[in-house]
């Protein structure tokens, strides 16, 4: 449905020359939610905006639906555009019109009759759950209401693609609920193709099947939510992943020298992570049994992400060497990623 090649976008700025993204390549399937995420900076904005040619990139291809956007004259992009809906951040409506006239503007100069203008937004409104909302203004809604106009008015030209620019970023988390469960909704009737950018782990862990991390313009790391949740690569995506769990935070305890990582010779301290199966079963005490060592739990935590079980423990593992060799390679061989952080040997 979507494919971006080797996208490249320069910024001229007073304090110099930006890139604000390098080299990008990404693939989206039909039917998918994608998340892009990043630390403010990364690029992520600029690339979803890409998409759309809101901002034009200086080089490469942005396909959508097998169609190269950028190879458009000026009124086809706008014909292909009508299958791209956007959901901004701010939402984006016009303070004088009401509900229902901002959810028909994209509708002004399609061709339809004003019947079926009225129509269609009096369908939308039920797709969002705005019914008895249609002749209020955006001062007269909630913040949630008037991201669900937002919306409604980029669903209204029937688009196959729906960007959401940081769609929830300026709601409270009740509403940002709300507003995910929604889009879990269309995706699943409509089967609209979803891309979010987001600074907000737990949106992804909470909507999306796939994701792709940015930094510094770059994509670092992209899969599944769960194999990035479950295993992740790099620090940045490692300082995501912290804001949604206890178990990130030993490395700011690490970083820090906390007396709670404080190791003796004869200690070691490791981050054990679990999926599937694995999280059930009661290794701990069979590898303390059976290696003759000693597994301190520091603390540990469970998640439940694309329907599957996923957690993980920090440890420090007290024993001989050799003992705690072969304890960390028996529980490779059980299915648990073990990453060594910490040996007090040296």
């Amino acid at each position: 449905m979507i494919q971006l090649n080797n996208i490249n976008k320069v910024f001229h700025t007073d304090s110099g020359v930006v890139q604000a993204v390098k080299n990008v390549t990404l693939s989206v399937e039909e039917g998918d939610i994608c998340g892009v995420i990043g630390f403010s900076g990364a690029g992520k904005s600029t690339l979803i905006r890409c998409i759309n040619l809101l901002e034009r990139p200086d080089s490469g291809e942005v396909l959508v639906n097998q169609q190269n956007l950028m190879n458009l004259a000026p009124a086809e992009l706008r014909a292909a555009r009508k299958n791209i809906g956007m959901i901004f951040q701010h939402f984006n409506l016009f303070r004088s019109r009401t509900v229902a006239d901002n959810i028909a503007y994209p509708l002004r100069y399609t061709g339809m009759s004003k019947n079926d203008i009225t129509k269609r937004v009096r369908e939308l409104i039920e797709i969002v759950d705005l019914g008895g909302k249609e002749h209020a203004y955006p001062s007269q809604l909630s913040g949630g209401q008037k991201q669900r106009v937002g919306i409604a008015r980029a669903l209204a030209c029937k688009p196959k693609v729906l960007l959401c620019d940081e769609a929830t970023s300026a709601l409270d988390p009740q509403t940002t609920q709300s507003i995910l469960e929604l889009l879990k909704n269309l995706n699943k009737k409509f089967g609209f193709t979803i891309i979010i950018v987001t600074h907000e782990m737990n949106i992804v862990r909470s909507i999306c099947a796939r994701v792709a991390v940015m930094a510094h313009g770059e994509i670092i790391e992209r899969g599944s939510t769960f194999s990035i949740f479950s295993n992740p690569e790099t620090l940045v995506t490692k300082k995501f992943i912290a804001t949604t769990s206890n178990l990130y935070k030993i490395y700011n305890l690490i970083e820090n020298n906390s007396p709670l990582v404080a190791l003796q010779e004869n200690q070691l301290l490791a981050h054990f992570s679990y999926i599937g199966d694995g999280t059930f079963n009661s290794l701990i005490s069979t590898a303390s049994r059976n290696f003759n060592v000693n597994i301190n739990i520091i603390f540990g935590d469970l998640d439940i992400i694309q329907d599957k079980p996923a957690g993980g423990l920090i440890n420090i593992i007290e024993g001989d060497t050799p003992n705690i060799e072969k304890t960390l390679a028996w529980f490779r061989t059980q299915g648990v990623r073990v990453e060594v952080l910490k040996n007090g040997n040296q």
